[in-house]
């Protein structure tokens, strides 16, 4: 990371490493916490042309895992429970305080259902990114997740060597010093360990949050067309839906639905919060 940058880094220490979390928009109004989904390198940017738009009226918090974005590089436990209390430490040593209205992207949709069965209180409101439920993880069964781990694998082995030259990553609403900070990142970070580590936990995280039971909250759901992830992806979003009377909202677009979408999404997003109880 280059020097300026690092001067306005936010670092907790969390389990004796350190821990981004990034932090805009008005103080005073609601707070989203954006949560990545699973070997997204750069959360701080990725989200960027999402959350700006929603700056005026909010106050945006990011936060990245170990192995995401500017946070050390540390394989810590991955079992949900562990993962959960993390965050909401890293938030608790930022001095924020719930409640949250969290903005889960694919798997840490698991995340966020967690949260709110195990910490309601902490948790006003759920907003997904085409969040991933347990019934897709459920449905993917070892055999698939492995399928998954193995292309990480081989993808981390290709960029160990030098070996991978070139890599998609968004661009939009980033300003040249955002793309250059991206790129740092994702050398950086790029099919890490934690990913690994992540995908392997996924299926019991899956079969624990199943076990819990419903949640009740205001969820609203941004929804892919489910292309990009698998088969069942739209089947299994819409039956959450139906579980816990959320608001879905279909997008013909890829799975990083905040890409394509922004301006759609920042004002259902207000216009969600503004008219729910997810409005303290």
């Amino acid at each position: 990371m280059n020097g300026s940058n690092q001067k306005k880094l936010e670092l907790f220490t969390i389990e004796e490493h350190k821990m981004h979390l990034f932090r805009t928009g008005d103080v005073n109004k609601p707070k989203l916490i954006f949560m990545s989904g699973s070997g997204t390198a750069a959360p701080m940017y990725d989200f960027k042309i999402l959350y700006e738009k929603l700056i005026d009226d909010f106050k945006i918090i990011v936060i990245e895992k170990f192995g995401y974005g500017y946070s050390d590089l540390f394989e810590a436990s991955c079992e949900i429970d562990c993962v959960i209390d993390r965050q909401r430490k890293v938030l608790q040593e930022a001095g924020e305080k719930g409640p949250y209205i969290l903005l889960p992207h694919s798997l840490s949709g698991l995340e966020a259902i967690r949260w709110k069965q195990k910490y309601p209180d902490e948790v006003k409101a759920i907003i997904g990114l085409d969040m991933a439920t347990p019934k897709t993880y459920l449905a993917w069964k070892s055999d698939e997740i492995d399928r998954r781990i193995a292309i990480i694998k081989k993808m981390k082995s290709a960029k160990d060597k030098g070996l991978l030259f070139w890599f998609p990553l968004n661009k939009r609403g980033l300003s040249k010093e955002d793309i250059k900070e991206q790129k740092i990142l994702w050398k950086k970070n790029a099919f890490n360990d934690c990913y690994i580590k992540e995908a392997e936990a996924v299926l019991e995280n899956a079969k624990k949050v199943s076990a819990a039971g419903k949640i009740e909250c205001p969820v609203l759901m941004f929804v892919s067309n489910g292309k990009q992830v698998s088969p069942n992806w739209l089947a299994h979003e819409q039956n959450f839906a139906g579980q816990c009377n959320a608001k879905l909202i279909n997008l013909n677009v890829g799975h990083y639905v905040h890409y394509y979408e922004s301006d759609l999404i920042s004002r259902e997003i207000f216009n969600f919060i503004q008219y729910t109880a997810a409005c303290p």
